[in-house]
């Protein structure tokens, strides 16, 4: 049973990565276009963040059964990015279309790097 938590954690995670790499390629190209995020990119940051909190779940359930990450900033980065991402949508609410775009794209690049964090300290 561990192996196959820890194969879908670690499997997860590479997935997790390459989303957050496409939406901030996605919601950049967005901004330097000048235009407003559509309903389908705001969809996918919702459901990347639903992700990474099923991703934090397996992370958890890894964690009781014994598995312990290389170091403890394994769980800060996932942390990080549970609370950032809908801090961040929050946040960018409110205001012009342009800001909203900025920092949603940003938020994404930022996770990417705490993603790919996370895995290099697993």
């Amino acid at each position: 049973m561990t192996g196959v938590l820890t194969f879908t954690h670690t499997f997860s995670a590479t997935a997790l990565l390459i989303f957050a790499v496409v939406l901030g390629a996605w919601g950049t190209y967005s901004y330097f276009r000048d235009r407003a995020l559509s309903g389908g990119f705001r969809s996918a940051y919702l459901i990347m963040w639903g992700l990474t909190v099923l991703q934090g779940l397996l992370g958890g359930a890894n964690l009781a059964l014994g598995q312990r990450p290389t170091e403890i900033l394994h769980i800060v980065y996932g942390v990080f990015a549970v609370i950032f991402l809908p801090g961040a949508y929050l946040y960018s609410h409110g205001g012009s279309r342009r800001r909203e775009t900025v920092i949603l794209a940003g938020a994404a690049w930022v996770v990417s790097i705490a993603y790919l964090r996370g895995i290099a300290t697993g």
